[in-house]
């Protein structure tokens, strides 16, 4: 049984009150009914999200500040498979022509670009992740080819 004994209604009201992001007032609320008495299950049915869910919710709200039980942690994702100076390095190409690194083509597409990373780094990307860079780099995708905004 989870106990939420340390933090009182009117502390959640007001953070509600305060709250503009969806699942941050979705947790509140979840703890507000938990405290008015209602289950986890019956909390879980009228949300239509799951009761583990429910549960992970108030132990967040049992066992950390009020803030911190509100938005998830920082995760670390993926590694890049990019070091921070190859990105630049990489970004910088994208933004001469594709002639000026070397290359037979007018403007830089997501499978040219795929192949410079390739070739100066012998790294792999898909076509979606190189769309993303393209236009990490500043590129818009336009008639003729990606091309630096104008």
């Amino acid at each position: 049984m989870v106990d939420l004994d340390g933090t009182s209604v009117e502390t959640l009201r007001k953070k509600l009150r305060e709250t503009d992001e969806k699942t941050p007032a979705l947790r509140l609320v979840v703890a507000l009914n938990y405290k008015y008495g209602l289950s986890q299950t019956e909390i879980a049915d009228q949300y239509g999200i799951a009761r583990k869910t429910v549960y992970n919710w108030l132990v967040r709200f049992q066992s950390r500040p009020i803030e911190e039980a509100l938005h998830d942690r920082d995760r670390s994702g993926r590694p890049s498979k990019l070091t921070g100076e190859q990105r630049r390095l990489f970004y910088a190409q994208l933004r001469r022509s594709p002639k000026a690194v070397g290359y037979d083509a007018d403007a830089w597409n997501p499978s040219l670009a795929r192949r410079l990373v390739r070739d100066v780094f012998d790294v792999d990307y898909s076509i979606p992740h190189l769309r993303r860079l393209l236009r990490e780099a500043g590129l818009v995708p336009g008639e003729d080819g990606w091309v630096g905004p104008e």
